[in-house]
């Protein structure tokens, strides 16, 4: 089979390698799309190293049908539509007893620890099974949507840690992916007001469009500023930080009110170091709250979001490239060009 083998930073090449070969208690998925996540564009560029092999097929944002299954394999069968919760959890650890898988101490990752879908095969293990991470949907919603339930479900994950409430005012720093998602999520939770702030004219228009009742260029406006008058001066409920820049935080910290929420949900550039207004967080009661990865639950709940139409995923996929130009569809997503890019094997 074709596959996108990553060597290491900046070498990433497609190539011929061996179809895996299926045991007993294994499933092999045939894959119809892989959406491109910054994450994997920090891997090829060196930017983040834990957990990803080398050699190994990254990518793990994906969907297809099911091309065949292990002898003693029962509820799954050949040709089914399927998604893949790419996280599988250990179910010993402290964590997976504490309904937090998502952040195992042994959990294993299609994509990281084990190969992706970046290519035209991918097998899901016996644990990956067993656990119930292969999720079987219906024909009628296209495989580029169900690849999106990856992103989404961390961004549900993201809203149960800071909840958006009835009537809440929200800020989404950044209308990337995951900046849209969240802005959905917080309409869909009963946030009065969405504000986002989003250099991107393009991305700016994309948001206001699913619904965003304000949308600031923070490169040309003053947002504490656009904050203040749009909440009287209290500042935002809720401020969500989707763009990985240090800065930021502390930004976030200033525009949510007394006793105010806010959510680190990006993963910072660099070492992950940000210069913090403590005091702001201790004098005015601040939450301050950080996310990663998603659980099963997390993952089911986005598929459900996805099929029933309540998040509007119809359009974010606006690049499309086969395999054999997976370092294209890598740029476009590293140069910010549309909404979300599929590599379609």
């Amino acid at each position: 089979m074709k596959a996108a083998v990553f060597h290491g930073p900046g070498e990433m090449e497609v190539t011929e390698v061996d179809r895996p070969e299926v045991g007993p208690e294994e499933i092999l998925i045939k894959v119809g799309a892989n959406t491109v996540c910054g994450t994997d564009v920090r891997i090829v560029t060196g930017q983040k190293t834990s957990g990803v092999r080398r050699p190994s097929i990254i990518g793990h944002e994906f969907a297809g049908k099911i091309a065949q299954v292990g002898e003693r394999v029962r509820g799954y069968e050949q040709g089914m539509p399927v998604a893949v919760a790419p996280t599988i959890p250990c179910h010993r650890c402290y964590y997976c007893q504490h309904g937090m898988e998502n952040v195992c101490d042994d959990k294993r990752r299609l994509g990281y620890e084990l190969d992706g879908g970046l290519c035209e095969y991918v097998l899901v293990p016996a644990d990956g099974v067993s656990s119930g991470n292969v999720f079987v949907v219906g024909e009628d919603t296209p495989v580029e949507h169900l690849a999106l339930a990856e992103p989404l479900a961390c961004c549900v994950n993201g809203q149960r840690q800071t909840p958006v409430r009835l009537n809440d005012t929200v800020l989404i720093m950044g209308a990337g992916p995951i900046g849209l998602f969240h802005l959905q999520l917080a309409l869909l939770s009963g946030a009065e007001a969405v504000i986002v702030s989003q250099p991107s004219a393009p991305r700016r228009e994309f948001a206001a469009g699913l619904g965003a009742h304000l949308t600031v260029n923070p490169g040309e406006e003053n947002l504490s500023s656009v904050v203040a008058e749009a909440t009287g001066g209290l500042g935002v409920d809720v401020a969500i930080v989707c763009i990985g820049k240090p800065g930021l935080v502390n930004d976030a910290l200033g525009l949510v009110r007394r006793g105010g929420s806010v959510n680190i949900f990006a993963g910072l550039s660099g070492e992950g170091w940000a210069e913090l207004e403590a005091n702001r967080i201790h004098y005015d009661q601040l939450r301050v709250t950080g996310v990663s990865d998603c659980s099963r639950s997390d993952y089911e709940a986005a598929l459900r979001l996805i099929r029933s139409g309540r998040v509007d995923v119809s359009k974010m996929v606006t690049h499309r490239f086969p395999l054999a130009e997976v370092n294209a569809a890598l740029d476009s997503t590293a140069n910010g060009e549309g909404i979300k890019a599929a590599v379609v094997p």
